[in-house]
């Protein structure tokens, strides 16, 4: 088995058992766990390059302005959907969470016509006009859009946006958007920290433990990741993809016990509907393409 298959199951696989991990630190708020999740996984990308002596990229960006503004916008939409998403699953919204990234891929498609100039085919159109009547339906029955999960997924999706034009692998954008965010953490943390009402402080030792695990626990299906992307077709990343959002939808009404009744059912099927017609055109794509290159 091609090893880029594993390292992207292990990835959504991990990435699908979050809501367990920020359920378990739901005593801490969710603004202090973001601060520490930016904090610890600096130290912990930190502790990567110095193992690997991986340095000699850094100067070079550093110098280039053009590529900083693009990573500080990439860090300000990862700590967005970081932020938002710690807040929904300690809220007792993860089935909604999981609706980001149910949607997410089609964000991404039409992020790719609006800004990349990729041109979409007509099942393609399709697929968004199926997600665009599922999020409507949504919205009519529940009276308002559902904004966690657009927001989940218009901000993931351009956080993408901006690492794909970006020239940095996994390792090196994640090190400079965590470098970026540290000094925010940090002020954040001391604040808190001076007027008494640190969590971390007053938690437990497992607690404590649990929050200075977010370093490895952010980064590491983030390297998976990007190992994965490297080794198999963008097409098959994406499929394997839905094994994130399968699981958050599975952990908050199976473990968690949120509602999941007839009407988020119609909403939520049309949207699967949407992405298997998407995903049936990508792999039509692909063999296509390669039956064009045998000949």
């Amino acid at each position: 088995m091609n090893p880029g298959i594993l390292y992207a199951f292990a990835a959504f696989v991990l990435w699908g058992l979050f809501p367990i991990y920020f359920k378990t630190l739901h005593q801490i708020p969710a603004l202090e766990m973001l601060a520490h999740r930016m904090a610890w996984s600096l130290l912990f990308v930190i502790a990567v390059l110095v193992v690997r002596h991986h340095w000699r990229w850094l100067g070079p960006t550093l110098r280039d302005r053009r590529l900083l503004a693009r990573f500080v916008a990439s860090a300000v939409l990862l700590s967005a959907n970081w932020g938002t998403y710690i807040w929904a699953v300690n809220a007792g919204h993860i089935v909604e969470a999981s609706l980001g990234y149910f949607i997410n891929p089609l964000i991404n498609v039409l992020f790719g016509y609006a800004f990349l100039r990729e041109r979409l085919r007509a099942l393609q159109w399709a697929a968004v006009a199926l997600a665009s009547a599922g999020v409507v339906w949504l919205t009519w029955q529940n009276g308002a859009p559902p904004w966690i999960s657009l927001a989940l997924a218009v901000t993931f999706g351009g956080y993408g946006l901006l690492r794909k034009t970006a020239q940095l692998g996994a390792l090196e954008g994640l090190a400079l958007e965590t470098v970026l965010l540290f000094p925010v953490a940090i002020v954040y943390l001391t604040i808190v920290g001076l007027a008494g009402e640190s969590h971390f402080t007053h938690a437990s030792r497992g607690l404590q433990l649990l929050l200075a695990a977010s370093g490895p626990i952010t980064a590491i299906p983030l390297l998976l990741f990007g190992a994965a992307a490297r080794r198999i077709p963008l097409s098959m990343l994406g499929l394997i993809q839905y094994v994130t959002p399968t699981l958050q939808l599975l952990t908050g009404v199976l473990i968690y016990g949120e509602p999941f009744g007839a009407v988020r059912a119609v909403g939520y099927g049309a949207i699967w509907v949407a992405l298997g017609v998407y995903s049936l055109e990508g792999v039509r794509s692909l063999m296509a393409a390669r039956e064009r290159r045998a000949a």
